[in-house]
């Protein structure tokens, strides 16, 4: 679905990815890991084409973006759902007009399907109560699933995370894991996950959901080893990737990087 081909991509004169190659396959999920820094969020905002690298190309759907334009790169990102850091919603906009805001902005949609469109999604995450409330009245965890349901407008086959479980609390955490999870192994998402949470990327490595006969999302561990084999981790290093593998092959190796990251 995306192939990376030595990406080089710098500002000013800080290189922050050098030569990156790697390739995400339809329905796997990629943890991106690494310190501040070291170009996990460049490469989201590369996929989208918010930026273009300086050299190298990027393959989405068997189309090098590279060489598109910012219109035919709008349409691009149509297929892409991007979960910001702290949610990153409309303070002035309620609920309801966050999670529909493209539709509205599209104009395409009566406003009667728009909304019906956002209580399904908001259903999705869990939060069709809160349809008519402010971001102020939301906690921090509440904020992250909204902009999950905003982020699956349009049923994209890609979702982006940078840093969802940031600052929240084990409970929330897990919550909005399981909500990852259930995209990927339930709605068959590709996602892209960006953290620096060891203890989420073992998670989404080690479990998957899938649907009781009664109709529940069940979640469930890995096989004997419990890593699951669509999941792989990317380890960036100095703008280059030093390890790329299964989550448990990263927790055995001995570099010297990962060793520190992970200690």
């Amino acid at each position: 679905m995306i192939e990376f081909r030595n990406v080089t991509k710098s500002f000013e004169d800080e290189v922050v990815l050098r030569n990156v190659s790697f390739r995400i396959r339809r329905g796997e999920t990629k943890i991106i890991l690494g310190v501040s820094g070291s170009g996990k969020s460049t490469i989201l905002k590369l996929i989208l084409g918010l930026i273009r690298p300086d050299s190298g190309q990027i393959i989405f759907e068997d189309q090098d973006i590279t060489l598109l334009s910012e219109q035919e790169l709008v349409g691009v990102r149509k297929k892409i759902g991007m979960v910001f850091q702290e949610g990153a919603l409309f303070d002035s906009l309620d609920v309801r007009e966050n999670v529909g805001y493209r539709l509205y902005e599209d104009g395409s949609m009566p406003d009667e399907e728009i909304g019906q469109v956002v209580l399904r999604l908001l259903s999705f995450v869990g939060l069709e109560d809160a349809i008519d409330k402010m971001p102020a009245e939301l906690s921090g965890g509440m904020k992250r699933r909204v902009g999950i349901a905003r982020a699956l407008v349009g049923t994209p086959r890609l979702v982006l995370y940078d840093e969802p479980t940031a600052g929240l609390d084990p409970i929330t955490k897990r919550t909005i894991v399981d909500l990852m999870i259930k995209l990927r192994d339930v709605e068959g998402v590709t996602t892209v996950f960006v953290t620096h949470d060891l203890q989420a990327a073992a998670t989404v490595a080690s479990e998957y959901a899938e649907t009781a006969p009664d109709g529940r999302i069940v979640f469930r561990r890995g096989g004997d080893n419990l890593c699951l084999l669509n999941v792989e981790c990317i380890m960036l290093e100095d703008g280059h990737i030093s390890f790329e593998g299964r989550y448990e092959d990263l927790m055995s190796s001995q570099l010297p990087f990962v060793r520190t990251f992970v200690a």
